[in-house]
C-alpha cells in the first residue's frame, strides 16, 4: 500500500467534502475547490477523517492512490488555512509594488514589468518582500515561479528575485592576477 495514500486526511470543522460523478468538491471558510479523480480510487469518511483506497495493485493505480490523497489534503488545507509563497526582491533599484490587480516591478531592465494578478490569488508587497497567497496550492506556486523567472537570482552579486527560504550559492568574481 502507498505510504502517502494510506494516511487519512483530517477534515477540520467548517470544511465540507463531497464526492460525486468522479469529482471531489471541498468547501470551507476561504472558498470552494473542485478536482476530478479517476474511478479506481474511492473515498470513505469516518470520524472527521477521509480514508483513500484503491481498487487494484497496478503501478498506475498505486500512483493515483498517493496523488489523489495529496490533492485532497491540499484542497482541505487550502480552503481552511490557505497557502503562501514569499519572494524577496534584491538589488539596487529593484522594487515591486501592487497596483490594484497589477504587479509593477522595476528589475533593472529599460522598462518596468507589469504582471496581471490572477483571480483567486492575492499579492502583498512590503519593502523588498512579495507574498503570493491563495487557496489553490498549485496556482500559488505557479504564479510565484512566474514572478521569480522574470529575474532569477544571479550568483555573483545575488541580485534578482528569490524565494524567501532559497539559498543562492555565491561565486567569487574574477581576480586580477598579474
Amino acid at each position: 500500500m502507498s505510504r502517502i495514500g494510506k494516511i487519512p486526511v483530517k477534515v477540520p470543522g467548517g470544511v465540507k467534502v463531497t464526492f460525486q460523478n468522479d469529482e471531489m468538491t471541498v468547501e470551507g471558510p476561504k472558498g470552494k475547490l473542485k478536482q476530478k479523480y479517476h474511478p479506481v480510487i474511492s473515498f470513505e469518511e469516518k470520524n472527521g477523517e477521509i480514508i483513500v483506497s484503491r481498487s487494484g495493485d497496478e503501478k498506475q493505480v498505486k500512483a493515483f492512490h498517493g496523488l489523489y490523497r495529496n490533492l485532497l489534503n491540499n484542497m482541505v488545507t487550502g480552503v481552511s488555512a490557505g497557502f503562501n509563497k514569499s519572494l524577496v526582491v534584491t538589488g539596487v533599484g529593484y522594487r515591486a509594488e501592487v497596483q490594484g490587480k497589477l504587479l509593477s516591478m522595476s528589475l533593472g531592465y529599460s522598462n518596468d514589468i507589469y504582471v496581471a494578478i490572477p483571480d483567486g490569488l492575492s499579492v502583498t508587497s512590503e519593502g523588498g518582500k512579495l507574498t503570493v497567497s491563495g487557496i489553490d496550492k498549485q496556482r500559488v506556486g505557479e504564479f510565484a515561479a512566474q514572478i521569480r523567472k522574470l529575474r532569477s537570482p544571479e550568483p555573483y552579486k545575488g541580485k534578482g528575485i528569490r524565494y524567501d527560504n532559497e539559498i543562492v550559492r555565491r561565486k567569487v568574481g574574477k581576480s586580477g592576477v598579474k
